[in-house]
């Protein structure tokens, strides 16, 4: 975020005195001066405060660094969902959610295509805005102190899955049941 603030500085005809104070950004809020006086005037001057990027706030990240959520959180970039009208070769009908989705497990960079019948029950901005998601060890954990807008549940066998908004973006939090937790067993993805 970059800070403005404005500085009035007074100074005398001829370089003499002089003198600093905040004030109003707004330029019709300086006060006037007439030059045929020897009165002080008061120029107007906007300091910009731009972030340092050597010392960035504690809550920012560097260019090159990955976001929190993967840094911090130990979340696993899974895939991006975009919302489409547009039919897909190789859709996979899931009619719980009233959605047909593609693309998932051919795209190399993970896009799933996400098309929604008129009557899917899934909330409006699930169907309307592109979601990116994230496989976590701990879905509850996860969840905890986040604005969910799809409670948990489980799209396949092995699968549990919620959707929450940060900042009006929309993130899907994904957990696996791991091969090893039963035997013979994998778990397979439609993810919402």
């Amino acid at each position: 975020m970059i800070n403005r603030t404005a500085v009035y500085v007074t100074s005398m005809h001829g370089g003499v005195g002089g003198g600093a104070r905040e004030g109003p950004l707004y330029p019709d809020e300086a006060p006037e001066s007439d030059p045929r006086t020897h009165e002080p005037e008061e120029v107007l001057m906007t300091l910009t405060t731009v972030p340092d990027p050597q010392h960035p706030p504690v809550d920012c990240r560097l260019s090159h660094e990955p976001p929190a959520a993967i840094a911090k959180r130990g979340w696993r970039y899974h895939h991006i969902g975009v919302p489409t009208d547009i039919q897909h070769p190789g859709e996979t009908h899931l009619a719980e959610y009233g959605l047909y989705v593609a693309g998932f497990s051919t795209s190399p960079y993970g896009v799933e295509w996400m098309r929604f019948e008129k009557s899917s029950p899934l909330p409006e901005l699930i169907k309307t805005v592109p979601h990116v998601a994230f496989e976590v060890d701990d879905l509850e954990a996860a969840l905890e102190g986040q604005e969910v807008i799809y409670p948990p549940g489980s799209p396949s066998e092995g699968v549990r899955a919620a959707m929450i908004v940060d900042n009006g973006a929309l993130v899907e939090l994904i957990w696996f049941r791991k091969n090893s937790d039963v035997p013979g067993q994998s778990a397979v993805l439609e993810p919402i």
